[in-house]
C-alpha cells in the first residue's frame, strides 16, 4: 500500500519524499506515518526511518502521543536484531513513555534477547503474546536473530537444545531453519553449524621491500 502525505500547497509527496525535508516534522502528517506503522506490522515490512519520525514528532506534541503506536515501533526494531535499531528508538521515548507498563515490558524482552537468553524469551513472549499478534512474522524475525547468535557460537549443538533456543519449535520446522542456515544433521542428535575450516579463513600477505632498506643491513653482515 502507497502512502502519500499531502502538502499545504495540494501537491502529494511520498512517505520518502517528505522525510527527506523539513515536512518531516509536521505534526499534520502523524496520522499517515501512524498508519504506515500499522502496515508495517501487518505486511511484515519495516521502514525504521519513519518509524523514528513518529517518536520525534511525539517527543515534539506529547499531547498526540500514541501509547499503541509506540508498542509497534520498540517491537518492529526488536525484528531487526542484532542491529541497533532498539536503543535508537528507546532514546526518543517521553518519560511518559518509559513508565509505561507495556514499554517497560518490551525493554525487558530486549534485555533479554541482548543477553541471548532465549528460553527466558520465549517463555516471557508466551505470557505477552496478545502483545504482539498483529505483528506479522514477529517469531521468525525473532528466530532469525537466534539463528544468527548460533552460528558465531557453536560449531556444533545437540538437536534438542537448537529446537528449545528456537522456541520449543516442531522437528518439521526445525528441519526448514537448519536448511534456511545452511547447517547439516550429524550423528548423536546433533547438528554441525559451523566447521573450523567456516572460522578461519588464510590470508596471504604480501609484502614488498626495497633493497635501499635493507642494503645497510647487508653490508653490517659481509
Amino acid at each position: 500500500m502507497s502512502h502519500l502525505v499531502k502538502m499545504e500547497n495540494g501537491q502529494s509527496q511520498t512517505i520518502q519524499e517528505m522525510l527527506g525535508c523539513i515536512e518531516r516534522y509536521n505534526p499534520d502528517h502523524l496520522k499517515t506515518l501512524e498508519e504506515y506503522v500499522q502496515d508495517q506490522a501487518k505486511n511484515n515490512t519495516y521502514d525504521l526511518e519513519a518509524n523514528l519520525a513518529v517518536l520525534k514528532l511525539y517527543q515534539f506534541n506529547p499531547h498526540m502521543l500514541n501509547f499503541d503506536i509506540t508498542y509497534t515501533i520498540l517491537l518492529k526494531c526488536l525484528t531487526n536484531l542484532p542491529h541497533t535499531d532498539f536503543v535508537m528508538a528507546k532514546c526518543l521515548l517521553l518519560p511518559q513513555q518509559m513508565k509505561d507498563e507495556n514499554v517497560q515490558t518490551i525493554i525487558d524482552l530486549a534485555d533479554i534477547l541482548e543477553r541471548a537468553d532465549f528460553t527466558l524469551f520465549w517463555q516471557r513472549a508466551e505470557v505477552n503474546r496478545t502483545m504482539f499478534r498483529h505483528i506479522s512474522g514477529f517469531h521468525d524475525s525473532i528466530r532469525k536473530f537466534v539463528s544468527h547468535v548460533v552460528g558465531t557460537t557453536f560449531q556444533t549443538i545437540r538437536k534438542d537444545q537448537l529446537k528449545e533456543l528456537l522456541g520449543g519449535i516442531e522437528d518439521s520446522t526445525l528441519e526448514s531453519w537448519i536448511k534456511r542456515n545452511g547447517w547439516k544433521h550429524q550423528a548423536q542428535g546433533l547438528v554441525v553449524v559451523a566447521t573450523q575450516d567456516d572460522k578461519i579463513k588464510t590470508k596471504n600477505i604480501t609484502e614488498k621491500i626495497e633493497f635501499e632498506n635493507v642494503g645497510a643491513l647487508m653490508a653490517q653482515c659481509l
